[in-house]
């Protein structure tokens, strides 16, 4: 019996709404299929919560292009900075979960501000969805070329002898620089005045014998090193890399030693999984591209991509890494 005659003695106004629930889900994913296919018709917006210039800036930057290009739509950076890349997050959590927010996460709003803002109003691992990591930034460790130091035993050494006399830089109380810097002097058995300044200042204040070292994001530091205003001692990836020649790693001289920077893209959590699919299969042609791979090597980072579940567990156990080093640094809940 079809759905007409079930119909015959019903009232119509109840029949009539009867029928239009019952096709109602097909109607839902057929129109759902066609938004899928159709995606991306408009240019997607890529939150970035970092300052314009910035490393990290730089870094998606270059990835949003060449992914514009791929999903064929503009893929445009919309910096919203502010509180540690807190304000940015924020934003991306109640942003509409269509396909058309991007976010490029990293280790500043996902895995420090948690351990330092009481009242977060996002959870890094329960409110994104998580697409693939795209890039590994080696942090490089740094001197003033003055002191005699070519070695992380060297720097360690000097400090020792000059107790209370040298000066870490950092970008700031939690910034990467700072908190890098905390893990090596509590792993390499060590003090040294944390002196912090504001941002990029952290390496130029080196440069100019203000401060003595700093460890930053090896983008930032690579002019300065090719100009001979700083001397890159160590990097702090776990292995050496291709990326950075011979340059040892810190571990090699303080075992276990590993802080790395890292850029990933999530979506908004509740975005259809079809279409967070495209976006990634998008993503991952756009990093395996020659021209990518050398133009993220050429601002001193690699790249790497993963599984949504392997981004999420390597995010998980970055989160769990650094709430030691919060506390050994020092900072106060906000």
């Amino acid at each position: 019996m079809d759905d007409a005659v079930k119909c015959a003695g019903a009232t119509g106004k109840i029949c009539v709404l009867a029928l239009a629930w019952a096709v109602l889900p097909a109607a839902q994913q057929a129109m759902a299929a066609d938004a899928v296919k159709s995606f991306p018709n408009r240019p997607i917006r890529m939150l970035m919560p970092n300052a314009p210039g910035s490393s990290t800036d730089t870094l998606g930057r270059i990835v949003a292009h060449k992914l514009g290009e791929v999903l064929g739509q503009q893929v445009v950076v919309d910096n919203r900075a502010g509180a540690g890349g807190v304000l940015g997050m924020e934003i991306a959590k109640n942003a509409n979960p269509d396909g058309y927010t991007l976010i490029s996460a990293s280790t500043a709003a996902m895995t420090i501000a948690p351990h330092i803002q009481k009242k977060l109003s996002y959870d890094p691992m329960k409110d994104f969805a998580f697409l693939s990591l795209f890039a590994v930034t080696p942090n490089v460790l740094v001197v003033n070329p003055s002191l005699p130091v070519k070695s992380v035993k060297d720097l360690i050494e000097f400090t020792k002898a000059k107790a209370g006399q040298v000066h870490m830089a950092s970008a700031g109380p939690g910034s990467q620089s700072h908190l890098a810097g905390v893990l090596l002097k509590t792993m390499g058995k060590f003090d040294s005045l944390h002196v912090p300044y504001k941002g990029g200042a952290s390496t130029t204040a080196v440069a100019a014998g203000e401060s003595h070292w700093s460890i930053n994001p090896a983008p930032s530091v690579q002019s300065l090193v090719k100009a001979g205003r700083l001397r890159a001692v160590a990097h702090t990836l776990p292995n050496r890399t291709a990326l950075l020649g011979d340059m040892p790693t810190v571990a090699e001289t303080v075992p276990g030693y590993n802080y790395g920077g890292w850029q990933g893209l999530l979506a908004p959590r509740a975005t259809p999984k079809p279409i967070l699919d495209k976006l990634r299969d998008g993503l991952i042609k756009t990093m395996n591209l020659p021209e990518i791979r050398e133009a993220l090597n050429k601002q001193g980072a690699e790249v790497v991509t993963n599984t949504p579940g392997e981004f999420f567990k390597f995010v998980q156990e970055e989160f769990s890494k650094f709430g030691p080093v919060v506390k050994l640094a020092g900072l106060k809940v906000e």
